[in-house]
């Protein structure tokens, strides 16, 4: 029997493994029983880093040292705007590291951000060896709808440093509704509202079967239920100066104590309509010890974080623009995350599609087992994963040639399967794949929500003789002009031949893999020779890099 393939969904503030098991998916407990993980790293000592639950524990103890919501910082640029207003609220430290990359400092040195998340990895890795009794090398790992190829790159480099091959990246709505549907014959269309710890993303989705075809996507991956925390602690820190005059914004103890009981009031408030803490000595003052007293009503959180919950909805908006469709045409609605079980958000999500949405799922869990669906789908004997979706992608083709008019996707003929074994996935592009052009405008090279995986070609030209090098800038985003998109990298050909300018044609292909990554090929048009090219990504990790993370030993001793 092949080797099972696991299903991680990696979280911001929470990880969970499962796996599918005879004709059933298992969310994976650990020895403890526990099969919800905290995305926590402890560096003890050089010899000796905790991971998750324990972890957890040491973050008011040891905060400079203790690393939580990385998730929030991958694939970033050191220089975002994300990466400063980390650097100005997490306890630990937030250096700049090799390719403009955010690295995290702590007292047995400094770590790429996907190296913490191989910690969390392997920790998840362990777990589940533990619980099937073998060794385990495969995993399909979630990732949100809205991160970048940048992000994606560095989430699959973290899986690599774990001692996992990755499997599939799938976007972390899309998996949820493959848990949801799974088995069910359903025909509907769904929106999967995936609120969670540091991020959110909307999904539509129309579910035939065990057809699972996106339609749009839409997420911000800097919003989420640490926002109500944070949101928390700003007030406690605010009533604690006006009633004791000491300012605790310095004191990074204190504010992780309070972030500690922000999250247990938040979690209190969902099923109580007023909670009350008591502190014995959070600070000492110039007098002694100072305690805190706090209340808090369920009305007053709402006033309070009511914006936030209300910043999900214009990326909601956005999607269905996307989409070409209005929410009421939304049949069922589907809770992902832990933030979705905050009473307001419950609430604020029923008004905006004026329906109610399905709270029967377990939002910490199904994310991770649509993820071991995927794994179990792709590790199936009798159907080819990859040749259904190559078969898909012809067909798609033959769909585009008969002009937008044609609505109906074909179902590929899989042959009669196990439904695990025929389920298929047609994720979309996130966002449009383009490059800059003279003046400052966009060329859009791969349109948004298009079926993945998908391809498109270029041509780009010399414009000076002898010419050797040309730079393409590409971004992503729908606008106009490159200024109002995101900068993904450059793409640079070098070593073209020498001629007059506008004789040497190079054919550039775009590829965006079924994982959502952009691979670039290039070619000279009229000798059909390979071209050299290099693919800088902002916030990415240069092959150098990455060459020497995988070269290295594990730095961890515990999992």
């Amino acid at each position: 029997m092949s080797e099972p393939v696991i299903g991680i969904d990696l979280g911001t503030s929470n990880s969970v493994v499962a796996v599918v098991e005879g004709d059933r998916a298992v969310v994976i407990p650990d020895k403890e029983g526990r099969r919800i993980h905290p995305s926590v790293v402890s560096f003890v000592a050089a010899d000796r880093i905790i991971v998750g639950a324990e972890a957890k524990k040491l973050m008011t103890l040891d905060p400079q040292n203790t690393v939580s919501s990385v998730k929030r910082l991958i694939g970033r640029n050191f220089f975002a705007k994300e990466v400063k207003v980390a650097q100005e609220t997490f306890p630990f430290g937030i250096v700049q590291g090799a390719d403009n990359t955010p690295h995290i400092a702590v007292r047995t040195g400094t770590y790429a951000i996907p190296e913490i998340c191989s910690h969390i990895l392997r920790h998840l890795k362990g777990i589940a060896e533990d619980y099937l009794g073998r060794s385990l090398t495969k995993a399909v790992i979630t990732v949100p709808a809205n991160f970048t190829d940048t992000q994606r790159k560095a989430t699959q480099l973290a899986g690599e440093l774990s001692g996992l091959e990755v499997s599939r990246i799938i976007n972390e709505p899309t998996a949820a509704a493959l848990a949801y549907g799974f088995g069910r014959d359903l025909d509907t269309r769904l929106a999967v509202y995936d609120f969670g710890g540091g991020t959110f993303d909307i999904t539509v989705l129309d579910v035939e079967g065990s057809i699972f075809h996106v339609l749009s996507t839409a997420g911000d991956s800097y919003l989420g239920g640490d926002d109500f925390d944070n949101r928390l602690v700003n007030y406690m820190v605010m009533a604690f100066r006006q009633r004791h005059d000491f300012d605790l914004t310095n004191d990074i103890k204190a504010l992780q104590r309070l972030k500690a009981i922000a999250e247990k009031v938040k979690c209190e408030l969902s099923h109580r309509p007023k909670v009350a803490v008591q502190v014995q000595e959070l600070v000492n003052g110039p007098e002694g010890p100072i305690d805190l007293s706090f209340s808090i009503t369920r009305d007053g959180f709402n006033q309070k974080c009511q914006d936030i919950v209300q910043r999900t909805f214009a990326v909601c908006d956005e999607a269905l623009r996307a989409g070409g469709i209005s929410a009421d045409q939304v049949a069922e609605v589907i809770l992902v995350g832990g933030s979705t079980k905050v009473p307001i958000v419950r609430e604020m999500v029923e008004r905006y599609f004026s329906t109610r949405p399905v709270v029967e799922i377990n939002p910490d869990e199904v994310v991770a087992v649509g993820a071991a669906i995927q794994g179990a789908a792709l590790r199936a004997d009798l159907v080819d994963a990859d040749e259904a979706f190559q078969a898909l992608q012809e067909d798609m083709h033959h769909l585009e040639k008969l002009g937008p008019q044609t609505q109906e996707f074909p179902r590929p003929q899989l042959g009669r399967v196990p439904e695990i074994q025929r389920t298929l996935l047609m994720d979309v592009t996130h966002h449009a794949l383009g490059v800059a052009t003279l003046g400052g405008f966009y060329d859009v090279v791969i349109e948004r929500n298009t079926i993945l995986p998908t391809e498109r070609t270029r041509l780009f030209t010399t414009t000076v003789d002898g010419q050797e090098t040309v730079r393409v800038q590409v971004f992503q985003g729908e606008a106009d002009t490159v200024e109002a998109n995101e900068k993904l990298g450059e793409l640079e050909l070098f070593g073209l031949r020498k001629a007059p300018r506008g004789e040497v044609v190079i054919e550039v292909v775009f590829e965006v893999n079924i994982d959502g990554i952009l691979n670039v090929t290039a070619r000279d048009r009229e000798t059909g020779a390979r071209q050299s090219i290099r693919l800088r990504l902002e916030g990415g990790t240069s092959p150098e890099e990455q060459h020497r993370m995988l070269g290295q030993q594990p730095r961890t001793g515990t999992r």
